[in-house]
């Protein structure tokens, strides 16, 4: 293979994407970045960055921007939406003896790309190009080959791995007939952002998760520009709802007034809708292949572990790459990156994002009762409080994955 086809190669230029070309380039790898878009895009659908995440983006340099940029939260609220009262509050500082950040920092995923961006400039051996679209893949022994489209047309490019960090519709994941195994629910997500200050009108924190057996909701706030920052409250629609009926005025009016009543109408700066998909695919690695982020697993957004899980693949991709590069390891660490990151997504992040669905949807009374009796319990008794944390700020995943391979 010639010197130039000696680097690691990237699809897609998202947070997922751009951290695993950072923590590369870091490493003295050679990196180059192929996305379709012709730049970052300022989606703003994922924010919460929690514990374990931040344990990693530290080691790259890139915690502080992101506490800097973003919005520290130790707390999270479980409400009962029909009584208006809160259930349960739970607070990370009971893992404050478990590790360096107890707490999540509210920052948007597009401000992470941005973060990871800008680091990346310093590397001269490190690329990230623009306007440049994945659009098949191939491989031997020694190689991966891309085929991609861009401002120069159609050409090949070769390197010595490939991380697929490139969405849901991943072409690397369809190009190397992986099957991608779940369901998608049977209800869409839409998402309304207002600058309306809940925490100083309802005793809101920054973060909480309203259980209602007719329209359950999750709410927080994000940093957004700058002070005032942003709420963004999450719903569930009717599938039979076009886009266009979702989105109207008076939807999102109605919505939001059912939710919490107000004098006049709520200034509304986005919103959006969205599918949701519990999936994951049936391998992470084939052969020179690695797959990352969505490509690799969608879940919902309850508990905004998707992101997070992500980042956990990106950083995981590369130690493994690094090792191998530097012979540490031979090329089962790339079975081994498949073993802990699929394992610990199956049995961590599908498992508790489904239970937290379950959790605030549900409709029999009995088992509401149960539900929010079990949420009071567990956080009145620190033991299990922590317990119960160490999974939410997925701590426990990224310590199982270590175990693993």
């Amino acid at each position: 293979m010639s010197k130039k086809s000696e680097r690691v190669l990237i699809a897609g230029a998202g947070p997922v994407g751009l951290i695993a070309a950072l923590k590369l380039s870091q490493a003295g790898i050679p990196v180059t970045v192929f996305e379709k878009e012709s730049n970052l895009l300022d989606d703003p659908r994922a924010a919460t960055t929690h514990p374990a995440t931040l344990e990693m983006l530290d080691e790259i340099g890139m915690a502080k921007e992101a506490e800097k940029q973003g919005l520290v939260c130790d707390e999270f609220y479980f409400w009962d939406r029909p009584t208006g009262k809160i259930i349960a509050k739970f607070n990370h500082r009971l893992l404050a003896d478990e590790t360096k950040f107890p707490y999540v920092i509210q920052c948007e995923q597009f401000k992470l790309a941005k973060i990871a961006l800008s680091m990346l400039d310093k590397f001269s051996d490190s690329t990230v190009l623009f306007s440049h679209e994945v659009t098949g893949v191939e491989q031997d022994a020694e190689k991966i080959t891309l085929s991609i489209n861009g401002p120069n047309g159609n050409e090949k490019i070769t390197g010595t791995y490939l991380i697929g960090c490139d969405g849901g519709r991943s072409t690397i994941r369809k190009s190397s007939d992986i099957d991608f195994e779940g369901f998608t629910y049977p209800e869409r997500f839409v998402v309304y952002s207002t600058p309306f200050d809940f925490e100083a009108a309802r005793g809101c924190c920054y973060r909480n998760y309203y259980a209602d057996p007719d329209e359950w909701s999750n709410l927080f706030k994000v940093a957004g520009d700058g002070p005032p920052g942003l709420w963004r409250a999450v719903f569930p629609t009717d599938m039979s709802q076009t886009d266009d009926e979702v989105m109207s005025d008076n939807a999102v009016q109605m919505r939001m007034h059912k939710f919490f009543p107000k004098e006049g109408d709520y200034e509304i700066v986005h919103r959006n809708v969205y599918t949701i998909n519990q999936r994951v695919a049936s391998k992470f690695r084939l052969g020179r292949i690695l797959l990352a982020g969505d490509a690799a697993h969608l879940n919902n957004s309850i508990g905004g572990m998707g992101l997070n899980g992500g980042i956990h693949d990106a950083v995981n991709a590369a130690d493994k790459i690094i090792k191998i590069w530097r012979g540490g390891a031979d090329e089962n660490a790339l079975d081994t990156y498949d073993i802990q990151r699929r394992t610990t997504t199956h049995e961590f992040t599908q498992a508790q994002t489904i239970a937290n669905k379950k959790r605030l949807e549900a409709k029999d009374a009995r088992t509401r009762k149960e539900n929010l009796t079990e949420l009071k319990t567990m956080a009145a008794d620190p033991e299990r409080a922590k317990q119960f944390m160490m999974g939410t700020s997925m701590l426990s995943a990224v310590r199982r994955a270590a175990t693993l391979g």
